[in-house]
């Protein structure tokens, strides 16, 4: 069946390798006339765009590109809207329902939202199993959200005992929210916490260091806006050079064969 013409697809392409990219995000990319997003997203696929007309924006416009894409899929499409990750997590489906919601006027749009891996699910396995009960995602980018919000979110998941996951931990402009966060953990849990960083997880650049809560300040130096922060709940452990968080079998089942 045919892309109707007014189709935006919102995709998300997921850590940035092309092993990990959805077939169903290919078959959108290549069904679109038009193609945008921030730049940095846009050279990850590059090689799948050629021949395209694509429009690439800065960081920090996610209202234009939300706009424009609107605008485009009304007129003439299908057009895709790129975000990394997955759209509906800290991307940029949240833009584009936001314009619909303060719109005037109608916009007879027909949307469709193609999943990506999210960096916490990328970074997850590279690690082994941090994320295997409840866990709290937490944005520390001030940018949209109150720092007392953030903070006051932090406290509440810590004191919950979730596995604590975050993005945007640090940027240039931003560069003691990271500190101040790990400072909020650790006045709650203990030192041999499991903690990690995943630094451009499963690219060429990929750096991924697993330490403990005792660490913080060597993480909160090494991080920056491609790494993830993952804090382990008291469960959590270091097995090897695996970071676990039981799911809570060994309570329930035996889980070796060997006879005691």
């Amino acid at each position: 069946m045919p892309t109707p013409k007014n189709t935006l697809f919102i995709i998300g392409i997921g850590p940035g390798k092309d092993d990990l990219l959805t077939i169903a995000a290919k078959e959108a990319l290549a069904q679109a006339k038009v193609i945008l997003g921030y730049r940095t997203y846009l050279a990850q696929i590059a090689h799948l765009i050629r021949g395209k007309e694509v429009r690439a924006t800065s960081m920090m416009e996610e209202v234009k590109r939300a706009q424009e894409a609107l605008a485009l899929a009304e007129k003439n499409g299908p057009v895709a809207l790129v975000s990394g990750g997955d759209p509906a997590i800290y991307g940029m489906s949240a833009p584009v329902f936001e314009v619909l919601a303060a719109r005037r006027r109608p916009y007879h749009v027909r949307i469709e939202i193609i999943p990506g891996v999210t960096a916490a699910c990328a970074a997850a396995a590279r690690l082994g199993a941090p994320l295997s009960n409840d866990c709290a995602l937490i944005s520390l980018s001030d940018r949209l959200t109150p720092w007392e919000q953030i903070t006051r979110r932090i406290r509440l998941a810590t004191e919950g005992d979730f596995v604590l996951v975050f993005y945007n931990p640090k940027s240039k402009r931003r560069k003691n929210q990271l500190k101040e966060a790990l400072e909020i953990v650790a006045h709650r849990r203990p030192p041999d916490t499991p903690l990690a960083l995943v630094k451009g997880a499963w690219r060429e650049e990929e750096k991924i260091v697993l330490t403990t809560l005792a660490e913080k300040e060597r993480i909160s130096a090494l991080a920056d806006m491609s790494s993830l922060i993952i804090i382990g709940n008291s469960q959590s452990k270091l097995i090897d050079d695996f970071f676990l968080t039981p799911r809570g079998y060994g309570e329930k089942y035996r889980l070796t064969d060997e006879k005691a």
